[in-house]
């Protein structure tokens, strides 16, 4: 039996499509980590602003901004646009917390 030359070809091409996804989780479970930590200190944004301490509340906004930029660039580096793109979404949520808070 012969073997077409494009056959070890679109073999090896199989083989990295398969492991490429392997090789990019990482990157993506950063990313999804990050997004848990933003979601955890909004809970926490929100409880400081029931008790009125506003400064914290502020404080605590900006680090939620932080989360956000750090899982939008994880989720960019693993190849998932599409969440980096839902991410946009969260920030304008956020800049509308900032806003009903009065932060700058």
């Amino acid at each position: 039996m012969r073997f077409a030359p494009a056959t070890p070809i679109a073999a090896f091409g199989f083989v990295l499509c398969m492991i490429a996804p392997t090789l990019a989780a990482p990157s993506c479970l950063k990313g999804e980590r990050k997004i848990q930590e933003a979601a955890a200190l909004r809970y926490q944004a929100r409880e400081e602003a029931r008790l009125g301490n506003r400064d914290r509340v502020c404080d605590t906004l900006d680090e939620v901004g932080d989360r956000y930029e750090d899982a939008k660039e994880a989720f960019e580096d693993c190849g998932a646009g599409i969440v980096a793109i839902d991410l946009r979404s969260e920030t304008r949520a956020l800049r509308a917390a900032k806003s009903v808070n009065r932060c700058d």
